[in-house]
């Protein structure tokens, strides 16, 4: 009996219930075992559905609003939605919809069992990006940023040359300058310059009395700028002017930067006959004109090049104010708190605290802002800082989480780019944006917003 209970239902369903039995049995050779699972849910609840309709005999009492949710939902799948929700259903369709029919275009890898895996879908097709980014980020630093060793050594080198020539004629010919010894700074020299051995900087330290000249901090100011200062000449009533050599250039009260370079342009660029010199060297030598700081082009080796700009600085205990002028016209008379040597000492540091990999993505990132115009106004202070702050974030700089740090970066520039602020990592109350306008702001915020869901493009140098 039990055997004609089975045919008849099975000749009441029209064989319904058999094919959906066959499709079952045989899912998993096609959708494997995560597809079948799906499909295993949304077949069972069709079947369901249908005996329960072919079996229940129909009444009116059944067209209630309980009764018309049993249709739409099994009674098995409980009162939440969770477990067969709009996009499930979705997911379903489309799983049904791409089912394959034709066994002829099967690959023999589809019967391929898959070793497991705990990551999902997603994760893994992030891991896939996060290495290609990583691999690609290795690359472009290889072929675009790294220079070689020997182009920096002799760069150092000719530098070091000039820098000689330089200082012997200002202590022949101006002995009564008040100077301490010039000295090389640079990323240059901190192994940190990228693309090109192309750039360094001569410091000039001025000898500035100390009971004739105090710093007054750029926010104690009418101006309030922090970063920068205003180095006051005192005790003027004691000690008239003359007193000092560099009273020749004060303006104001106040020794002006401006005129200070002025000093060194008219030593430099009027008084050396660098034509001679050069020639001596080896090297073809000219002042850059017209510029607003005080820089060399030397020509050597062949096709290279090097600029050396010179900086005056006075020195204010462990920091030090360097004659580099604001952009905005108004502030001429303040000297810029420089904060570049404690900057990159910091990030070094950390660097090799951890064999992390900050440098590294720094230079990556200069390297960046020097082949794409919208991001040139992003300096190496800049970034820096930025790096420094990420620093404070994360704690995993290992080589390999290169991308992660890199993407992360990139979103935390955006992020200071949207306010407008960029806060020094060793002195917070210093805007590093301050001199920027609001359209180069915006310009840059969009530039990089537009490519952070490819930084990849970022890496493209037109050549």
């Amino acid at each position: 009996m039990a055997g004609a209970g089975e045919k008849k239902g099975k000749k009441d369903d029209n064989g319904i219930g058999t094919a959906i039995d066959f499709v079952l049995s045989n899912a998993r050779l096609v959708l494997g075992v995560g597809g079948l699972a799906i499909l295993g849910i949304a077949t069972l609840a069709v079947k369901r559905m249908y005996d329960r309709a072919i079996s229940a005999p129909v009444s009116p009492s059944r067209s209630s609003q309980s009764g018309k949710r049993s249709w739409e939902e099994p009674s098995w799948l409980g009162s939440s939605t969770r477990l067969l929700n709009k996009d499930m259903k979705t997911s379903v369709s489309r799983s049904l919809q791409t089912l394959p029919t034709d066994t002829s275009g099967f690959e023999q890898d589809y019967f391929r069992p898959k070793p497991p895996s705990c990551k999902s879908p997603s994760d893994l097709k992030k891991t896939r990006l996060k290495l290609s980014l990583q691999e690609k980020l290795v690359t472009y630093f290889k072929k675009y940023v790294a220079i070689p060793p020997a182009d920096q050594s002799l760069a150092k080198q000719t530098a070091i040359d000039i820098c000689a020539e330089l200082r012997n004629f200002i202590h022949c010919k101006f002995p009564d300058m008040s100077l301490r010894d010039m000295h090389l700074s640079g990323s240059l020299y901190d192994d940190l310059q990228v693309v090109r051995a192309d750039h360094i900087q001569l410091m000039i330290p001025l000898i500035v009395e100390n009971n004739l000249w105090s710093c007054v901090p750029g926010e104690e100011t009418i101006l309030n700028l922090p970063g920068f200062c205003l180095l006051r000449r005192e005790n003027v009533e004691y000690f008239p002017r003359g007193t000092s050599y560099w009273d020749r250039c004060v303006v104001g009260g106040y020794l002006c930067p401006k005129a200070v370079v002025a000093t060194f342009e008219k030593v430099v660029a009027g008084s050396i006959n660098w034509p001679a010199i050069g020639s001596m060297l080896g090297y073809v030598i000219r002042p850059v004109v017209p510029s607003e700081s005080l820089i060399l082009e030397i020509h050597y080796e062949e096709d290279q090049k090097l600029f050396i700009a010179f900086l005056p600085l006075v020195a204010l205990g462990d920091r030090a104010a360097v004659a580099k002028a604001h952009r905005l016209p108004r502030y001429g008379n303040m000297w810029r708190l420089s904060q570049r040597g404690a900057e990159t000492a910091a990030l070094i540091g950390r660097d090799q605290q951890d064999s992390g990999c900050r440098c590294l993505c720094l230079k990556i990132l200069k390297a960046i802002c020097r082949y794409n115009l919208p991001l040139s106004h992003l300096t190496a202070s800049h970034l820096t800082n930025i790096l420094l702050h990420v620093s404070e974030k994360e704690e995993d700089w290992s080589q390999g989480a290169l991308a992660d740090r890199f993407v992360q970066a990139l979103r935390e520039t955006i992020g200071y780019l949207e306010t407008g602020i960029l806060p020094s990592a060793l002195d917070p109350k210093v805007n590093l944006f301050c001199e920027l306008t609001t359209d180069e702001v915006d310009e840059m915020g969009y530039f990089l917003y537009s490519s952070l869901s490819e930084p990849e493009v970022l890496l493209r140098t037109g050549e």
